[in-house]
């Protein structure tokens, strides 16, 4: 237990997300073996490591959008597939997501439509993320940097609890990756989750940071 300003001791926080042992290879090349972690409402996991070492892997295993060879992942007590995960992880990888043919304001709607529980409408998700103004913009219109804005607005549409999210300040300049670690740390402050790779340095004062260092299996 810690004690928290008052010196009474408080339980810490129960895990929401608890990996397991979890095992990964790609071209017979093993990445990583028996990683476990867990992370709690109000927490930041970063995770570091050499390009190769897994990072992107470990992050596409907890999208499902590959399996692990070997270990365990359960939200809130139960298997990834029996329980309400995928209704609260939002994701932003590389890729902005976005379908460069539509406007903002449709690739907005499309995410909303996708989400029955939201957290921002659009108009509060663009006043955000500093891109009022962009709504009948066709995507393929933007900067790099503001295609990453608009990676931000649909995560805080989606109103996920858990963020997951791959190199998230990929072509911001510095007033962008201000914004971005503002609106991840509000979004842990009110209870939320983030787990993110990153070769930035993280402005995160005050808040809970994990770190895991992933190293490249040989």
């Amino acid at each position: 237990m810690q004690p928290d300003q008052s010196g009474i001791m408080q339980q810490p926080p129960q895990p929401v997300l608890v990996v397991n042992n979890l095992s990964c290879s790609r071209d017979d090349r093993l990445l990583f073996a028996e990683l476990s972690f867990s992370l709690a409402a109000g927490q930041v996991l970063l995770l570091e490591g050499d390009n190769g070492s897994g990072k992107t892997s470990l992050l596409r295993i907890l999208c499902g959008f590959r399996t692990a060879d070997d270990g365990e992942i359960r939200w809130r007590g139960q298997t990834l597939d029996s329980g309400s995960y995928y209704k609260e992880m939002a994701y932003v990888g590389h890729a902005d997501g976005a379908k460069k043919e539509l406007t903002v304001l449709e690739n907005l709607r499309f995410t909303q439509a996708l989400h029955s529980q939201s957290g921002y409408d659009i108009d509060q998700a663009l006043i955000k993320v500093e891109l009022a103004g962009f709504d009948d913009n066709s995507v393929q219109t933007l900067s790099a940097g503001q295609k990453r804005r608009l990676s931000l607005a649909r995560l805080l549409i989606a109103g996920a609890v858990l963020w997951i999210l791959d190199e998230p300040f990929t072509s911001l300049d510095r007033r962008g990756i201000a914004l971005t670690e503002a609106l991840i740390a509000a979004h842990v402050r009110q209870g939320g989750m983030v787990m993110l790779t990153s070769h930035h340095d993280l402005t995160l004062t005050g808040l809970p940071l994990q770190r895991i260092h992933l190293n490249s299996c040989q």
